[in-house]
């Protein structure tokens, strides 16, 4: 295990804790050996860098320091954590990824002016531990993931079969349920399904903000009518970072057409439908950072939508 990978498992302590701030992990290394780890977990501790600075003590000096995010550069309810860097007298910084918020940017520029020298590795796995968390502070909306059941010819539906996906895969939905602020479907599926979208059986802390988007009467379901933009960004305001979406092919389709999914979970059976509504309609994006993992009898795609401006919008 690398240092910079130590950093991150530190920062995954934090998971479930920090609220409306983002995973960090530090740890300071000197001759060859971690002098100093730290990780934030809420707003009573102090931030990841500054406790592992304040672990090493004086064998900070010289030391290089590994972090998952680029330290803060703003005076909060904490002193900058670039400041306490350089009065620390860390010699190299190596730097997961970029601060998006613009209220914390610039430790970079701080510890270059002070003589710090900086490794920043732009690593698609911090940027991913903070995934929602980046999109809530940069885009001012929720991180929107969309999850389908689907067989292996893109239908949602299988003549004969109560669910498309199996065991596992359904087990993983709810704990995808749990670790989201807000899950939500469309009132197609609402109408069909009447579903409780609740996390169960998998020990939740907390469930997640149950909703539906169009008009009607959803039962116990939040009912958010609005165009999908401003109610996004009206939920961002009210604390939702990640919003998970399992509506059918309509829902999919006008998020998607409006360029707000982030993330696509596919859920892919081994079975052929031969007929049935796909899961998604006349839309274009490619594909970024894809992934497949066994899912029990299922294959878990996982991948980051890119669009092309050109050809979706009208």
């Amino acid at each position: 295990m690398s240092w910079f990978d130590r950093a991150l498992e530190l920062a995954e302590r934090g998971r479930g804790k920090v609220e409306d701030h983002p995973l960090v992990g530090a740890v300071v290394v000197r001759d060859g050996e971690a002098v100093g780890e730290g990780w934030y977990e809420y707003a009573n501790v102090a931030h990841a860098e500054a406790i592992a600075l304040e672990q090493a003590g004086e064998r900070a000096r010289g030391a290089t320091l590994y972090v998952t995010l680029e330290p803060c550069n703003h005076v909060g309810r904490t002193p900058p954590c670039s400041r306490a860097v350089v009065d620390a007298g860390i010699a190299h910084v190596v730097i997961g990824a970029r601060d998006p918020n613009p209220k914390a940017a610039g430790g970079i520029e701080t510890l270059l002016d002070e003589g710090v020298t900086v490794e920043l590795l732009d690593d698609c796995r911090a940027i991913e531990q903070n995934e929602a968390w980046r999109i809530w502070k940069d885009r001012g909306r929720p991180f929107v993931i969309y999850k389908v059941a689907v067989s292996l010819d893109g239908r949602v539906v299988v003549p004969g079969r109560r669910w498309v996906s199996g065991e596992e895969s359904r087990r993983r939905v709810h704990e995808l349920r749990a670790s989201v602020d807000a899950v939500a479907v469309g009132m197609g599926t609402v109408r069909a399904d009447r579903p409780k979208l609740d996390a169960r059986d998998v020990g939740a802390v907390r469930q997640p903000r149950r909703l539906a988007f169009g008009h009607g009467d959803a039962g116990e379901l939040e009912v958010r009518s609005g165009r999908l933009e401003d109610e996004l960004r009206a939920l961002a305001g009210e604390g939702v970072q990640s919003l998970l979406l399992e509506g059918g092919p309509t829902l999919a389709t006008s998020f998607l057409r409006e360029h707000l999914v982030d993330k696509l979970m596919l859920f892919v059976a081994p079975v052929l439908a031969g007929s049935g509504p796909h899961w998604v309609g006349d839309v274009f994006f490619e594909l970024a950072h894809v992934n497949a993992v066994r899912s029990g009898e299922d294959l878990l795609v996982t991948a980051y939508p890119v669009f092309d401006v050109h050809r979706n919008r009208p």
